[in-house]
């Protein structure tokens, strides 16, 4: 196979670690070739507590994926979150030094340079600054000021900020598998690009990424990201309730959670039993489903409740920034039965589970569509733009690009930008320098 035309997308997550390797086709749509998954011991709420683990869970997975394809997997784009995770909405400008001349891409750049130089809080990095809107001089809400002419050039930012330690974990564990770092990517962003339609993004949606350790949100509105959060609570937090509620292990709350449990209580009649076989020879435990079901629904109304917050937050009753596309519900803990019509209760807002489905090619595996990789998909999609455009760039510099190749390479460009809702992955070679040394 050749090489030069596949990307990898590795998922670092709670409950596991998930290596896709894809290319794009002729019809624009994502062609996985193969999928490796390894279960997470190292990662505790999305941030990495062992190295040893992970690092042979990031080799389990790789090795797996590399199997099935027959691809040597040399460098990845890795999805970053985890409760340390945060955001704020920020505004900066430079003052042009040539007015005259119209605003480029190179100003954009020198803009979000500048924004890049905040002070964080100490052991904190940037990670995304993602742009809201612009104004140039005295004109307000530009979304492409791009051949514009202007003094002034100033925007409003989203900036997303994380811990330097658990970054370098990360990126550590990557390259203890002897693995290059491409570029990392916030995973809620990751997972748009996978599961929302540019119809939503400028409807106004948010977007729910249930994993095992973190539920992840991020809203849209106007084909624009506004607000991103990460809540320290996901699916395992619930095997955990129902653990310790009906005195079982931890694998067998587990599966009666994926074979039996419902969030919705009032589906099940108190004669519904499942029975538990007892450990070494002990009686075994008779668990009605309608129990199940109340311990299920205590946690997953304290999950919504905060990630309804976090909407009320972005919104504050501004009938400008409603969300008319409603929710997205995405990641494992999406397939929980009557999740949706529990997210549609407490929020009173349309809600769907978000298949990444939409953009890959018709061969692709079932499993591959499924809520769980989401993120996955979402990290592949994000490593295939970065190819793209890295091709473009490379065959610009080379001087071999014709004006033909120049506008058909502009048109495909444009129609990733629509496709993703304009949010290529910002290079972040800085820091990766940094941490390579």
């Amino acid at each position: 196979m050749e090489q030069e035309s596949y990307s990898v997308g590795l998922d670092i997550g709670t409950t596991k670690i998930v290596a896709i390797i894809g290319k794009e086709n002729e019809f624009g749509k994502v062609e996985v070739v193969g999928i490796g998954k390894a279960k997470s011991l190292g990662v505790h709420r999305g941030v990495v507590n062992n190295i040893t683990q992970t690092v042979q869970s990031i080799q389990a997975a790789v090795e797996e994926a590399e199997g099935v394809s027959g691809v040597d997997i040399s460098e990845v784009v890795a999805g970053i979150a985890g409760q340390h995770i945060r955001s704020l909405q920020t505004s900066d400008y430079i003052t042009r030094e040539a007015p005259e001349e119209v605003i480029s891409e190179d100003d954009l750049h020198r803009l979000e340079r500048q924004v890049k130089k905040l002070q964080m809080l100490p052991g904190e990095e940037i990670v995304h600054v993602l742009p809201q809107e612009y104004k140039v001089d005295t004109q307000s809400e530009i979304k492409e000021p791009i051949g514009m002419y202007g003094n002034r050039l100033e925007a409003k930012f989203h900036v997303v900020v994380g811990q330097v330690a658990s970054i370098k974990n990360i990126h550590r564990c990557i390259v203890s598998a002897n693995i290059k770092v491409q570029d990392v990517c916030l995973e809620p962003i990751a997972s748009s690009k996978a599961v929302l339609s540019q119809e939503e993004m400028e409807a106004g949606v948010a977007l729910v990424d249930i994993g095992g350790g973190t539920t992840d949100v991020a809203v849209f509105k106007d084909g624009i990201i506004r607000h991103t959060s990460v809540i320290p609570f996901g699916g395992n937090i619930v095997t955990e309730d129902i653990k310790e509620g009906c005195a079982i292990i931890e694998k067998q709350a587990e599966l009666l959670k994926v074979k039996f449990g419902s969030a919705w209580p009032g589906e099940n009649k108190e004669n519904e039993v499942v029975s538990i076989p007892g450990l070494r020879g002990r009686e075994p435990k008779e668990i009605t489903l309608k129990t199940l079901s109340k311990i299920i629904h205590a946690r997953v109304v304290e999950i919504i409740e905060a990630v309804n917050a976090e909407i009320k937050n972005y919104t504050q009753g501004d009938q400008k920034k409603k969300l008319i596309a409603g929710i997205v519900i995405t990641g494992g803990g999406s397939q929980l039965k009557h999740l949706k019509q529990v997210v549609e209760y407490i929020t009173g807002m349309d809600t769907r589970i978000g298949y990444p489905n939409e953009h890959l090619a018709g061969n692709s595996s079932p499993e591959i569509a499924s809520p769980t990789y989401a993120t996955a998909a979402g990290l592949l999609m994000g490593a295939l733009e970065i190819k793209e455009m890295q091709q473009k760039v490379d065959a610009e510099a080379d001087g071999n690009t014709s004006e033909e190749n120049d506008q058909s390479n502009g048109k495909k460009t444009e129609k990733t930008k629509k496709r993703f809702g304009g949010y290529f992955i910002k290079y972040w070679r800085d820091l990766l320098d940094e941490l390579a040394e």
